[in-house]
């Protein structure tokens, strides 16, 4: 039996790395393809071990001085580069660990070529899940989540009916700032803010736990992946970060997953299903461990937790706006002009401005996505200004 081909866009980030050291040590699995942003030296080192046949960079002089090293492999660089290569690698199964609204249109590359899609790029669907999971059913292919909240959700579905749903519990551990106060975390600096206790993970998305809007990019994901209304979808803080997610059922039963804070769990999951390949890890230690502690979620995460909800009643292009306003503003933050606690108020904002009864297609997602970025931008006009 042939080896399943596996492209993956964004190999040099978290998530990319750790998908390559899946596929290093299992069976069963190769590497077609790779995009990188403009890391070239960390794509050139994984393209000498890996042997992909295509490769794509963000900036075309790169992909030139790459395509001069590798003569053998087809390197893709510019604005449309990981698009194309997903078209040219037509992949087996499509790795989206890219960060943001970036991984829409190689999404849906990937599945107008039929290849089965591991979601790493929660923004996809937040933004354009409509899109995205029509497309995916029209196509036959199938969505299998990476992050581990949902590949946790995922698992547990596995032992009952879609029906017998009472709801889903999604964890969240509070980040990095979960034991400030509001005022200390509203001025938390950015290395304060990216020191996260139990995860490995990139800068925005570890900006998007200490904020914990994360969870309410979370609660659309899991509302389109899984097709739950908002009232089925409840967040809870688990510092622990050992229990993923809890799916009750009707009966009363509630099934969690449980694993220690290593993505290469949900990873493999998604690379090997339906099969559960062996690994080499560390055993849960419960007795060790002692006790694993749950509580509800209270003042500034409740606010930022509630957007997730908010997008969904919504409908239309809040999805987009909430995304779009998210990405823009811990940019702003990353980059010194805002303060982290201006994040979710700024979101909130913008959400509340979003034109109803709009048409949701490619074309109205992709001007309110840029629609809200300006709005950012527009706020925070002005030199050096930090609100």
């Amino acid at each position: 039996m042939s080896a399943k081909r596996i492209a993956i866009l964004g190999s040099t980030g978290s998530i990319g790395r750790q998908a390559l050291a899946v596929i290093a040590e299992q069976a069963g699995l190769s590497v077609c393809a790779l995009a990188a942003g403009n890391n070239v030296e960390a794509l050139a080192g994984q393209i000498e071990r890996f042997a992909p046949s295509f490769a794509a960079v963000a900036d075309p002089r790169k992909g030139q001085d790459l395509a001069g090293r590798f003569p053998g492999v087809h390197v893709f660089s510019g604005p449309g580069a990981m698009t194309d290569l997903v078209r040219a690698s037509r992949p087996d199964m499509l790795l989206t660990a890219v960060v943001g609204s970036a991984g829409l249109a190689p999404t849906l590359a990937g599945i107008d070529c039929h290849a089965d899609l591991a979601i790493a790029n929660k923004e996809t669907l937040v933004m354009a899940g409509a899109v995205v999971m029509a497309a995916a059913r029209a196509a036959g292919v199938a969505l299998l989540p990476v992050d581990s909240e949902h590949s946790a959700i995922f698992q547990c579905l596995a032992s009952g009916r879609r029906g017998e749903v009472r709801r889903v519990i999604i964890t969240g551990s509070g980040g990095a700032l979960r034991d400030h106060d509001d005022q200390a975390a509203h001025d938390a600096s950015v290395d304060d803010a990216l020191a996260h206790p139990t995860w490995d993970m990139g800068r925005k998305i570890t900006i998007d736990s200490a904020t914990m809007i994360n969870k309410a990019l979370e609660i659309v994901e899991a509302h389109w992946l899984f097709d739950l209304p908002a009232d089925k979808i409840d967040v809870v803080m688990h510092p622990e970060s050992i229990v993923h997610s809890c799916v009750e059922f009707q009966d009363g039963s509630v099934l969690a997953q449980m694993s220690r804070p290593d993505m290469g769990m949900p990873i493999a999951y998604a690379l090997s299903y339906p099969n559960r390949p062996p690994r080499r890890f560390a055993p849960l230690d419960l007795a060790a461990m002692g006790k694993l502690t749950f509580r509800p979620l209270t003042g500034r995460y409740a606010r930022a937790v509630e957007l997730g909800y908010e997008a969904i009643r919504r409908g239309g292009l809040a999805g987009a706006v909430l995304n779009a306003a998210n990405e823009a503003a811990v940019e702003a933050f990353l980059g010194g002009r805002i303060a982290l606690g201006r994040i979710v108020p700024l979101v909130e904002e913008l959400m509340n401005q979003t034109p109803a009864g709009v048409e949701v297609n490619l074309d109205t997602l992709t001007e309110a996505d840029a629609w809200a970025r300006r709005q950012v931008n527009d706020r925070l006009a002005g030199p050096a200004r930090r609100l």
